[in-house]
């Protein structure tokens, strides 16, 4: 009893005064998920000017990569995302807990928040007249292994996550480069989609599969989802400290170069 006393404080501890940035995690995770749900359906819609007007399934999926990856870049450098760090993704948040730059408490309110955002984004994006998200076309973006299966698309899911975390580490902590991390994030974005979207569905994300899941009833393979995303993103980390010391993890931010407040265990020097 004593020791879910001490735990259910230390959760509860940080709430009071970091609550703005859980918010904001979950707003950002929320647009994501809408703007997801509205340019999907906007070129894959049987019924949609666009599907007709881009008729090639690979043009589709270029074009649907750009929107998505400025949402992305959009979003880590609003206030919000250059507040909140704009993890948007609890594997990226789980990694910087293992890394220890962000504590427990919060990554529990992060990954929290991270699940409710784009579960609450679906459902309102699902209001949309006409939107038609429902349609088998769309069917809420879930993700879903291809047509190489599991291994195909767990393999897949490893390395894209892998390679994003890399960059984010790589990028984020020089100062010099800071700046740039949410470009080179949003790139890797637009092109995963691009590329590896037919292997696994492109989620990177536990928390954008589980909202598409809960929507759809369709929970095939989730596991996947949920052990891939975070095990590429552990072993990038992994590779990182091996070879530049645990010490070069300046910040838990992928967007540094600001004003607004840090939650996190920063070392960073502007």
């Amino acid at each position: 009893m004593q020791h879910r006393d001490v735990l259910m404080a230390k959760l509860a501890e940080p709430v009071s005064v970091h609550w703005p940035e859980y918010l904001m995690e979950a707003a950002g995770l929320g647009l994501f998920m809408i703007s997801a749900a509205v340019v999907t359906a906007a070129f894959e819609y049987p019924h949609s000017p666009l599907h007709d007007l881009f008729p090639d399934p690979t043009v589709r999926r270029i074009l649907i990569g750009l929107a998505m990856g400025l949402t992305a870049i959009g979003l880590i450098y609003s206030p919000w995302g250059k507040r909140s760090g704009a993890h948007l993704n609890p594997a990226v948040t789980m990694t910087f807990f293992r890394l220890g730059k962000i504590r427990g408490g919060d990554a529990f309110w992060y990954v929290l928040s991270q699940f409710m955002g784009e579960t609450i984004g679906l459902w309102l994006a699902a209001q949309i007249p006409g939107l038609a998200i429902e349609h088998p076309a769309v069917n809420y973006v879930v993700t879903v292994p291809g047509l190489g299966g599991r291994v195909v698309a767990f393999a897949a899911e490893v390395m894209i996550s892998f390679g994003l975390m890399l960059v984010v580490l790589v990028v984020s902590n020089r100062p010099s480069l800071n700046r740039w991390t949410g470009f080179f994030a949003g790139l890797l974005v637009a092109t995963y989609i691009a590329v590896e979207a037919p292997l696994s569905g492109m989620s990177m994300n536990p928390a954008r599969t589980f909202a598409s899941a809960l929507s759809a009833h369709l929970w095939t393979d989730y596991w996947l989802y949920l052990i891939a995303p975070l095990s590429g993103m552990l072993l990038a980390a992994e590779c990182y400290v091996r070879t530049h010391g645990i010490h070069q993890i300046l910040c838990a931010k992928l967007h540094h170069h600001n004003n607004s407040r840090c939650i996190f265990h920063c070392r960073y020097i502007a």
